[in-house]
């Protein structure tokens, strides 16, 4: 899995026209998904996001996680985080997950996450197009994948 995470102070995803999830002061989650992923990259990665701390304290340190601010999820599945441009200028797609692995990965996911933070995750919908807005905060963006747990 891939997680870009960016701490923002709103975030919304907007489907056909229609708000579908938004958040204020929290984090804005794209998530990729590959066909070798699995159970315990769900709970490692989710457990690291609920205690990544990237949010300011009262010294403006970055100290503190979402879950100790109170602050929001919003999740969106992209499987461009795995496209590969090894070869010519029209990206390769192979690596990421089929919608038949990747959406009960995705929604495990979306539950672990959520006992993680101790709420529910604002989602957008796996698969569907989506526009996304946000406010990034900082800016803060960081990139993990559960593959390198760097």
């Amino acid at each position: 899995m891939r997680a870009v995470i960016q701490r923002v102070t709103e975030a919304s995803v907007k489907i056909d026209g229609a708000i579908n999830g938004q958040i204020g002061n929290g984090l804005l989650i794209l998530l990729g998904i590959e066909a070798a992923d699995g159970p315990d990259d769900i709970s490692w990665l989710s457990a690291k996001i609920a205690g990544l701390r990237i949010f300011n304290d009262e010294q403006g340190v970055m100290n503190r996680s979402v879950v100790e601010i109170d602050g929001g999820i919003l999740l969106i599945s992209q499987f461009t985080l795995f496209a590969s441009t090894r070869k010519g200028n029209r990206p390769s797609y192979i690596r990421a997950a089929k919608p038949e692995l990747a959406i009960p990965l995705y929604e495990s996911f979306v539950a672990a996450l959520s006992a993680a933070i101790g709420k529910p995750v604002a989602t957008g919908i796996f698969g569907a197009d989506m526009k996304v807005s946000l406010l990034n905060d900082g800016p803060v963006t960081i990139l993990i994948d559960t593959k390198e747990r760097e």
